[in-house]
């Protein structure tokens, strides 16, 4: 008989955490038994499972061992991750983090499983392994088919970023900021999750601004998909807020090291795995946020050559932040990791 995992969801009641476990419930994982964990603040509350209310259980330094959890899935902030991620790995539990803080530490896989699921053996040697950023797995996703074909060498990205990006309280500020704007009061609406207003505008930033010009946000996107890839990839990015509550989307230019073609481009990534071409521009088809919202996909269109140089093409990509850029890439990330276990067993 198969073996069966018990899986437990720190952050279970946060936005992400809630995609995770609508993701489980989805699809045939080998679940023995599933343990949402969050805060004391959260006891008494329950979350949703396959049509079940399951009570939350307290986040302790205990609770891995006592319930005998063979995967954590972690979505509760940084600070979570770094109080509690070793208690898991110290329980005999894999940890799949969806914080920025092992991202970059260089004995941590970093994983984009239809990019680079070898990467996922080395989990042995820290316990963990790292769910990137959410922008950085869309476009990865898109790259790494191409970057196999024609040699990529450079990519210039704008992204368009979802509310939900900053959590369920940023995707609150947005509608009420709308809610205001009906009601004539817009001016008086607060603002704490974004550094202005956005509702009806656009923001050029996510996160702080380092000393080189960039945000946290951008640089996350650079370093990640060198990682990522295995390849010094030159990354220039611009990350935008905009009021959409979910579903990022990113205007992408790519060099590549040989000439390409856009006819060509939609054949390679028509074949690429979990990515659907949304690409009849003259009938209005191409991918938009409301496009991907509680899907698992990565759309992708507006599949163009540059106009001056035959080695660039321009494309579309967007996807559910909340899924493709968070949740349903550590769901996958376990998939990948049952099997490869299962393999050595």
């Amino acid at each position: 008989m198969a073996r069966k995992y018990n899986v437990a969801v720190v952050g279970a009641n946060g936005a992400v955490g809630e995609e995770i476990l609508a993701v489980l419930g989805e699809i045939d994982f080998p679940l023995n038994k599933l343990v949402p964990l969050a805060s004391a603040r959260s006891l008494g509350k329950t979350v949703l499972f396959k049509g079940r209310e399951l009570p939350i259980q307290e986040l302790t330094n205990t609770v891995f061992e006592e319930e005998k959890i063979d995967i954590a899935l972690f979505s509760a902030g940084g600070d979570v991750t770094a109080a509690y991620a070793s208690f898991a790995v110290e329980a005999g539990a894999v940890v799949i983090d969806n914080t920025s803080h092992f991202r970059m530490n260089a004995n941590v896989p970093l994983v984009v499983p239809e990019v680079n699921p070898e990467d996922i053996s080395l989990w042995r040697e820290t316990g963990i392994i790292a769910n990137p950023n959410c922008s950085t797995i869309q476009m990865v996703q898109a790259l790494k088919p191409l970057d196999d074909a024609y040699g990529l060498i450079r990519v210039d990205v704008a992204t368009y970023q979802a509310t939900s990006g900053g959590g369920k309280t940023a995707m609150e500020e947005l509608v009420t900021q709308m809610q205001d704007f009906f009601a004539f009061k817009l001016s008086e609406s607060e603002h704490k999750k974004f550094p202005h207003q956005i509702a009806l505008n656009i923001i050029p930033q996510i996160d702080v601004f380092m000393e080189n010009g960039y945000t946290k946000e951008e640089m996350k996107m650079v370093n990640e998909t060198s990682k990522i890839m295995h390849k010094n990839i030159e990354v220039s990015a611009t990350c935008v807020r905009v009021p959409v509550l979910r579903g990022h989307s990113e205007a992408l230019t790519l060099t590549f090291e040989n000439d390409v073609e856009a006819d060509k481009v939609r054949e390679i990534l028509s074949h690429a795995q979990n990515i659907v071409i949304l690409d009849k521009p003259k009938e209005s088809i191409y991918p938009m946020p409301t496009t991907c919202v509680d899907m698992n996909q990565t759309f992708i269109g507006r599949i163009r050559n540059d106009n001056f140089r035959k080695n660039m093409i321009h494309m579309f990509v967007v996807a559910d932040n909340l899924r493709v850029g968070a949740a349903t890439n550590a769901v996958r990330i376990a998939q990948k990791w049952v099997e490869m276990e299962g393999e050595k067993s």
